[in-house]
């Protein structure tokens, strides 16, 4: 019963998604695929934090990989979002298995301050390889030719109604596919992983490699949105790499809940839209942004998803007695 519920909720969250084009104004569809591509890269570090348990500061590398990558392949070889979509998924996949390779051997902040050390690394490529990158102007020119299917049919995606369905085709296929990764074979060993790891190893669960593989798996989400965004602003900037950047998915995912699937999504929604209204207000929306944001992550210590589900559990607990 609980997995007809969920089919019927994320239906009704799909269906939701797909009327917004039609009824809400430009930037309201604008800021709708600002909460997908968050989503994206959320989901997928979502499956190294809270499923594996590894934090990594060096994720926005991936996701300047992405976009970097479909920027090259459309600028040089062909102007096809989805060769370019896979071009940058395929950079970034390469990026994470170099990286994670020599990461994934440490736990803990040793972890986390190599990944950062990583992406700190390719943000100063990126920001100094002006002849090829464009340096800090970055790469300009990006432009979004119609999805062709070797000549048989063309979907034009120029406008952003008609590019909003593109990212969220790339969305709910993203958020199925961590759905499945959480719930198979590999999925529970990750958990296994996370809460003792030395008697994962002792079960005969190759846990280096589990990690690297789910390493790389969080990767290909971070270019997948990072080529995603390349195509929504026609361009790829060098800051995607930054830590500043790499903090976003660590803050969305505290923020809506480390424990579920929904937590990330949850967490996207509200970190992109607080920042619009306290931006609206207040010219230093930097610092109410991130009092408001340690208020929420304090207040609600699973995060809001998992704050609201014990609440609701409680509630229902008397009447099942």
């Amino acid at each position: 019963m609980k997995a007809e519920a969920r089919n019927a909720a994320a239906a009704v969250v799909l269906l939701a998604l797909c009327a917004v084009p039609f009824l809400a104004g430009k930037f309201t569809v604008y800021l709708a695929m600002r909460i997908m591509l968050l989503g994206i890269f959320a989901v997928g570090y979502n499956l190294l934090l809270g499923q594996t348990g590894l934090l990594s500061f060096g994720h926005g590398a991936f996701y300047a990989a992405g976009a970097y990558g479909l920027g090259f392949f459309g600028l040089h070889v062909s102007g096809n979002p989805l060769f370019g979509v896979a071009a940058g998924v395929a950079a970034a996949i390469l990026l994470a298995i170099l990286v994670g390779y020599l990461c994934v051997r440490h736990t803990e902040i040793y972890f986390a301050m190599l990944t950062l050390a990583f992406g700190m690394m390719v943000f100063s490529l990126i920001w100094n390889a002006r002849e090829i990158t464009g340096g800090d102007d970055g790469l300009i020119g990006i432009m979004r030719s119609p999805v062709s299917f070797f000549g048989l049919l063309e979907i034009p995606i120029g406008t952003d109604r008609q590019f909003y369905f593109f990212i969220l085709f790339f969305f709910a296929l993203s958020v199925w596919a961590v759905h499945r990764i959480r719930q198979s074979p590999f999925g529970l060993a990750l958990a296994g992983i996370r809460e003792n790891a030395r008697r994962s190893e002792f079960a005969g669960v190759p846990v280096r490699r589990y990690r690297l593989a789910v390493f790389v798996l969080s990767g290909a989400f971070a270019g997948l949105a990072g080529s995603l965004e390349a195509l929504l602003e026609s361009n790829a900037r060098p800051f995607m790499a930054h830590w500043t950047h790499s903090a976003e998915p660590v803050l969305v995912s505290l923020l809506g809940g480390l424990s579920s699937l929904t937590g990330p999504l949850v967490g996207s929604a509200i970190f992109i839209a607080m920042r619009e209204i306290i931006q609206r207000f207040t010219e230093n929306w930097m610092l109410w942004f991130g009092i408001v944001l340690l208020v929420i992550i304090l207040g609600f210590r699973g995060g809001v998803v998992g704050t609201l589900s014990a609440f609701f559990r409680k509630a229902a607990a008397p009447g099942e007695g």
